[in-house]
């Protein structure tokens, strides 16, 4: 009995067309389907968040504007009239005016003071190695898990001990001290980050270590320093519990201690329109570097992973 055989397909020839092949079927709808439910949610949770964070900073803004009877009777309407005269009680009478002098002072002393030495310590950790080099490092990690409670009383009578207690450059010498760990931890990862071979074109041509810092490696590492700095700012702006310390003297207050003391000094009577008037005054400069800055924090906090 015979068997039929179907002849093999032959090679195509060159030169020949070949055959279209079928496209490779799409994801199931049902894919489709989890992944816009997916995309819904979380579209809504930070839509949620975002209403969160703005209405409490828009309500205060819109207090700010009205007087202390529309303040309780309507809390939530638009105000009939804007109150300007808020504003300028709050920066007159209410001293804030003084109070933002002296946090101006002491925030841009110390911002100044933790960049320059928290970039120089950073360097040195993250480009030579020396004995002691992971262990100095190390400690300024643990200075970020340190809790600044357990330093109050100390740091008191340290500060007391050296006559720097209701000075100015005393409270931004604390606040250099306070933010130096998280600032050398962040900066030693950025600048490890940064290529060598731009530095040691430095040093053939003769370039000394200060130098080669100073011109060339600070300059790269432009994002990173934009990036913690505006964590410092907005931490060191905020900061209640080292002023209220450190800083009894009156004339020497910064703003959350002027708000604070606007709010107990008011009483049964209380002016809450000049209250809120203030309040937004010591909101409105973090929300400004915030808007300016926003993409090169993006920028430095992304540097080092994309690199």
């Amino acid at each position: 009995m015979k068997t039929t055989q179907t002849p093999a397909p032959l090679p195509a020839e060159s030169g020949a067309p070949l055959a279209k092949t079928d496209a490779p079927p799409g994801p199931p709808p049902k894919e489709k389907k989890e992944g816009t439910v997916l995309n819904v949610f979380s579209h809504g949770i930070l839509v949620l968040w975002a209403i969160m964070v703005v209405m409490p900073l828009l309500w205060a803004v819109m207090t700010s504007f009205k007087d202390d009877r529309s303040i309780f009777s309507s809390p939530w309407s638009l105000p009939d009239t804007l109150h300007f005269d808020n504003w300028s009680r709050a920066w007159t009478e209410a001293n804030m005016s003084d109070y933002f002098l002296n946090t101006v002072l002491v925030v841009g002393g110390s911002l100044i003071g933790t960049l320059v030495l928290g970039s120089m310590a950073a360097y040195v950790l993250a480009r030579f190695d020396f004995p002691g080099n992971r262990f100095i490092y190390f400690l300024f990690i643990g200075g970020m898990s340190f809790p600044i409670m357990l330093a109050l009383v100390p740091l008191f009578y340290v500060v007391n001990n050296m006559g720097l207690l209701n000075t100015i450059h005393g409270l931004i010498l604390v606040y250099i001290a306070y933010s130096l760990p998280f600032t050398v931890f962040f900066l030693t990862a950025f600048f490890r980050t940064l290529p060598t071979s731009v530095a040691e074109a430095a040093f053939v041509d003769g370039a000394s270590h200060s130098r080669t810092f100073f011109q060339i490696m600070l300059p790269m590492a432009k994002p990173g320093l934009i990036s913690v700095g505006i964590f410092n700012f907005l931490g060191q702006w905020n900061q209640y519990m080292l002023p209220t310390v450190l800083n009894t003297d009156p004339d020497k207050r910064v703003l959350t201690q002027g708000l604070v003391q606007l709010a107990v000094s008011q009483g049964y009577k209380g002016d809450w329109s000049g209250l809120f008037a203030g309040l937004v005054m010591a909101m409105l400069p973090v929300l400004a570097a915030y808007i300016v800055f926003q993409r090169q924090v993006v920028q430095g906090l992304t540097a080092g992973a994309l690199k």
